[in-house]
């Protein structure tokens, strides 16, 4: 939902907010954007102990429970992990009896995951966690700054997309 307040992505200039000369990483968003994703990492890491989930291992339930990928590349591709990387971390949670790979009956290449009745228990209690975690550092903001801020984060994940992709198609 986009706030009203924020404008659009548009093609503009790059800012001009930080220069070289006098430079200090603690005061740019990219540090303080880092900072808050690690101390959320680890305090989710902390809070999913209890139930045997690693940060690497409670993304792939969550996105399965919630329908983002049913095939091994379909996750992959959402967790932004190789193929290798993705078979351990599914080796991993096939032991702890939360998922499981199925063949398709269609194509045989294709790999199918299901959640397990344990792992789509485990998949439910992974949104309270996030949520309170989030709801814990969001004190104090009204429910107008927290719509901006997310606005605010949009564009800047907007414009990196955009860099991003044109620098990929000019590497071609």
């Amino acid at each position: 939902m986009k706030s009203d307040n924020i404008p659009a992505p548009t093609a503009a200039a790059p800012a001009s907010f930080y220069r070289a000369q006098g430079y200090l990483a603690q005061e740019s968003v990219g540090y303080l954007m880092r900072r808050i994703v690690n101390h959320l990492a680890q305090e989710v890491e902390r809070r999913m102990e209890p139930n045997g989930l690693t940060n690497a291992q409670w993304v792939p339930l969550l996105k399965l429970q919630q329908g983002q990928a049913s095939s091994v590349a379909e996750l992959a591709r959402t967790c932004d992990l190789d193929a290798g990387a993705m078979t351990r971390l599914l080796d991993r949670l096939e032991a702890k009896g939360l998922c499981r790979r199925v063949r398709s009956s269609e194509d045989r290449r294709v790999v199918n995951l299901e959640l397990t009745e344990e792992g789509g228990e485990a998949a439910k209690a992974i949104p309270v966690v996030l949520s309170n975690i989030q709801n814990e550092c969001l004190a104090g903001f009204t429910k107008e700054e927290w719509e901006t801020l997310k606005g605010y984060l949009r564009r800047i994940l907007d414009t990196a997309q955009t860099l991003h992709a044109s620098a990929e198609k000019n590497d071609k």
